[in-house]
């Protein structure tokens, strides 16, 4: 009779990036999806940094990351999410391509009031090939722009999903982070693809 291997089985680790401007909700929206308490590093702002970080549009901010935050989703027994949100001031962007090494894709985090500060994160993405949704946070419930007028605004090529949400909401966030999976699952379909053709 053979044997029986009881070896545990060691889920998969996919880790997924949660990137945007200054404010826009990444820490929050870690907080809202991850099933284990959040890592966080917020830290509050003093009187310096108004001179350093634009607060245009978020004038209540009263504490902000600088470093990242973490958390944890298991989708399956053999499937394990890493989420790491990155810090948004310009002055923590050297963290990001550590952050990003290893990335199977990231969540875009968008306000419709400063779409502008969505350019960067965008840009950094795209030079790097990572697979990435937009996920529009309608702050208390409002919905300032359709998806057709976000894509439009941030120049967006039709893959990319764009997906309203309230970050706040676990059920809105898990809804932008499947369509990360989904997107990046497509990319490496395609990429397999080319591989058997080529």
């Amino acid at each position: 009779m053979p044997s029986v291997n009881s070896e545990p089985i060691l889920p998969t680790a996919l880790k997924i990036l949660v990137a945007g401007g200054f404010g826009v909700g990444k820490t929050t929206m870690v907080g809202s999806v991850s099933e284990v308490p959040p890592l966080e590093t917020e830290e509050r702002m003093t009187e310096v940094s108004r001179g350093v970080d634009d607060l245009s549009g978020v004038e209540n901010k009263v504490a902000t990351t600088v470093a990242m935050d973490f958390g944890r989703i298991t989708v399956a027994s053999d499937l394990v999410v890493y989420l790491f949100g990155t810090p948004g001031q310009d002055r923590f962007w050297f963290m990001w391509d550590d952050l990003a090494n290893g990335a199977l894709g990231a969540i875009v985090l968008a306000d419709t009031r400063r779409l502008d500060a969505s350019f960067a994160s965008i840009d950094f993405f795209e030079s790097r090939e990572i697979p990435f949704a937009v996920g529009v946070n309608c702050f208390h419930g409002r919905r300032e722009a359709s998806v057709e007028q976000v894509r439009a605004a941030l120049d967006l090529d039709p893959g990319i999903p764009v997906v309203l949400c309230d970050v706040r909401d676990r059920n809105s966030s898990r809804e932008v982070l499947l369509s990360v999976l989904q997107v990046a699952r497509m990319r490496a379909a395609a990429r397999l693809s080319r591989l058997g053709h080529g």
